[in-house]
């Protein structure tokens, strides 16, 4: 590997290697932008999350195949009157304009309704009308849209009530609208953040064009690459193209950094820029790409889940990834021995200046660490100690709508709902029983009459039998939110005592239960269940390549075991201060895994760099005056790219949904602990005290 790349840098810092490296990356971006289609054609405000096996995905096949009248889209339309009850009268010119709409499969006749019946869609102080409805379920979410702002307009013009649309429907288009905005404000702000990032830290306008350049013709290979797999049949995520985004931008600068870093030590020796760009590859051109390699192999991992979301997060992530290692080794370190020493204007590095000065802040943290191991990492230890153990604070939030904005109109309508009428009346869980007989109507009323004998149950009610009376259909609802994890648990109780039921009501079949308290508990099943195999594989595959990288044993536990720590402290410490400053007690139950992938394997990157450093300086010095000079020397770079990282990845807290916020301020604050407290004084402090001046494999430097 080491030969293959070196080959590949030598090439590119060549005069003829540089101009063909540039001209086969604009040719390459330039037919993909004429001929390609865009990622953004194929993507979707939602994927299917559940695996095919769900006991919930199973319940809702089985209902659909007794009772097909069920399939659709749901929508639930809130009529709320500001200052006075709500009349049926005033929906009749509402029904006369919807039944014109196309689209809509069904839609509850409340006009034509005895007023008992109708009564039961009114809340108690009749000032709120829920009124039920079915799109076809072939419609896009952009098809609903057009019907549902048809709908908004004849509730506009024909009577004088507030209007919500909620329910999986409203949803749909929420999400849709709110991600087609998000994009364009994500792009901006990471773009706009990390130049002015850029030009701060390192003062010199190219310095931060350049990656910026480079990352726009990656963005733009990455887009249309994407597009053709989307074309081919890919789903692509909104969220996770959201979150590609933000890991593009931010590894492209990362890696740049670390090139231009070397590149400008090299000038401080060699006169030529060319020369200077070679030296700086060969010593950075394998890290750089072997930390792209294990942030790539770690979005592979993510195939071994079951939760649809992080499987579709792995093609799209590595293939990104893949681009961007491409990227790291041709694209950047041509783009910089295209300017060569005007990249650092003003600021021009001239031959035999000092490559690293000895008063810098870092060039004292290294001495320091080294002169004082054991209370630096005993200090460090107690603060990621401190902040690991508000995990054991953590709270998970099943309600996906309270992510959303509170302005949302699909949860302004669920927020109503939720207030006017019971909670459990939010989402009813359906019952359906299976058996080989015809059930007769006393079966059908004792088991009616077990489920609601059951913990937490409100009502249940006959939803309706198939045509052979061999399956049976009921709604139970719960009083308290389908979401509550008190609910869940008492639904997954009654789901594994199943058989019991069916024994005391003297029948014999199977019962299934679907709808959204159901999908919850799988999909909390699911979850905790990709969560241990995600960590574990991905912990053991980093773990063997680190070993290959550095052909040690130690070593890799020093960098996978404080990796691992900053992780813990990084989702403790994020959640305290979530609740501390956005008074955001709860987070979703995707936030420790999605935190998990990219903190281990951005975090292992900065690992990877220093050590590969002071295994080089560990051939001409001992073990303290390695560190230290490893520390000086790379402190500054790591530093500066942890700070950007860190504001890229903050700049999720942009997007419209709590998950993406939390998820987004978590990976910062991991990366700030792990850039200033692991990487600048943890890790060190542990080589020092742990590894010995004498002949050994871990002397052997990255090559």
């Amino acid at each position: 590997m080491k030969s293959f790349l070196q080959s590949i840098t030598d090439f590119v810092s060549t005069k003829r290697g540089m101009w063909a490296t540039l001209g086969i990356w604009l040719a390459v971006t330039l037919l993909l932008a004429v001929f390609a289609p865009s990622a953004r054609d194929y993507e979707s405000s939602s994927i299917e999350s559940l695996p095919a096996d769900a006991k919930s995905v199973i319940a809702q096949d089985k209902v659909d195949q007794y009772f097909n009248d069920n399939e659709g889209i749901p929508a639930i339309l809130v009529f709320q009157s500001e200052d006075s009850k709500v009349e049926l009268e005033q929906l009749v010119p509402f029904y006369e304009e919807v039944g014109k709409l196309e689209g809509i499969k069904e839609i509850v006749p409340l006009t034509k309704m005895p007023p008992q019946a109708a009564a039961g869609f009114f809340s108690e102080d009749q000032s709120t009308l829920t009124l039920p409805l079915t799109f076809d379920p072939s419609m896009e979410s952009a098809e609903m849209r057009e019907v549902q702002e048809q709908i908004e307009e004849i509730v506009k013009t024909s009577t004088d009530l507030n209007l919500y649309i909620t329910g999986p429907a409203g949803i749909a288009v929420d999400s849709l609208n709110l991600f087609s905005r998000a994009d364009i404000v994500l792009l901006l702000s990471t773009v706009g953040l990390i130049l002015i990032l850029l030009i701060v830290i390192y003062r010199s306008p190219l310095l931060a064009l350049i990656p910026l350049l480079a990352a726009a013709f990656v963005y733009e290979v990455v887009n249309q690459v994407l597009g053709l797999m989307g074309k081919a049949g890919l789903v692509i995520s909104s969220q996770t193209f959201s979150i590609m985004t933000i890991l593009l931008f931010a590894a492209v600068i990362d890696y740049s950094l670390f090139v231009f870093s070397r590149f400008r030590e090299e000038l401080k020796k060699t006169e030529s820029k060319l020369e200077s760009m070679k030296l700086a590859m060969r010593e950075t051109g394998l890290p750089v790409f072997f930390s792209g390699g294990t942030v790539l192999a770690a979005m592979l991992v993510l195939f071994f889940g079951k939760f649809g979301e992080y499987r579709n997060f792995a093609p799209v992530f590595a293939t990104a990834m893949f681009i961007i290692m491409l990227a790291s080794i041709t694209l950047v370190p041509a783009l910089f021995a295209l300017f060569g020493r005007r990249s650092f204007w003003p600021k021009v590095p001239r031959v035999g200046e000092d490559t690293v000065k000895s008063n810098s802040v870092w060039s004292r943290v290294g001495r320091f660490v080294t002169k004082k191991p054991a209370i630096s990492a005993a200090a460090i230890g107690v603060i990621l100690l401190a902040s690991a153990l508000n995990m054991l604070n953590m709270k998970y939030e099943f309600d996906t709508i309270k992510s959303f904005p509170e302005d949302m109109p699909s949860r302004v309508g669920y927020e109503i709902l939720e207030d006017k009428f019971e909670k459990g009346d939010l989402a009813p869980t359906t019952v359906l029983l299976e058996t080989d007989q015809p059930v007769t109507q006393e079966q059908q009323a004792d088991l009616l009459g077990r489920l609601e004998e059951q913990p937490l149950v409100s009502n249940v009610r006959l939803n309706g039998t198939a045509a052979n009376e061999k399956a049976v259909q009921y709604s139970l609802t719960f009083t308290e939110s389908p979401y509550a994890a008190k609910t869940m648990d008492a639904l997954e109780k009654m789901r594994d005592n199943s058989a019991e039921l069916l024994k005391d009501s003297n029948l014999e079949g199977d019962l299934f239960f679907a709808g959204e308290t159901a999908k919850k508990i799988d999909d909390r099943a699911t979850n905790n269940r990709d969560l241990i195999v995600i960590v574990a594989i991905e912990s053991l595959l980093i773990f063997g390549l680190l070993i290959v990288m550095t052909k040690s044993i130690r070593m890799p536990i020093y960098m996978m075991g404080t990796i691992l720590v900053s992780f813990l402290a990084a989702v403790g410490l994020g959640m305290f201060l979530s609740s501390l400053f956005f008074d955001i007690d709860t987070i979703s139950n995707r936030v420790p895994l999605y935190s998990f992938v990219f903190l281990v394997a951005l975090g292992i990157d900065y690992n990877i760099i220093l050590i590969s450093r002071f295994m080089e300086e560990r051939k001409h010095h001992p073990v303290k005056k390695a560190v230290e000079i490893a520390v000086s020397t790379t402190g500054g770079v790591i530093s500066s790219a942890g700070i950007i990282l860190a504001a890229t990845f903050a700049v999720l807290m942009t997007q419209p949904i709590q998950l993406l916020f939390v998820f987004g301020f978590i990976v910062a604050v991991g990366i700030l602990l792990d850039t200033f407290l692991i990487r600048g004084i943890l890790l060190p402090a542990l080589i020092v005290m742990l590894e010995k001046d004498k002949p050994s494999k871990e002397k052997e430097a990255i090559s």
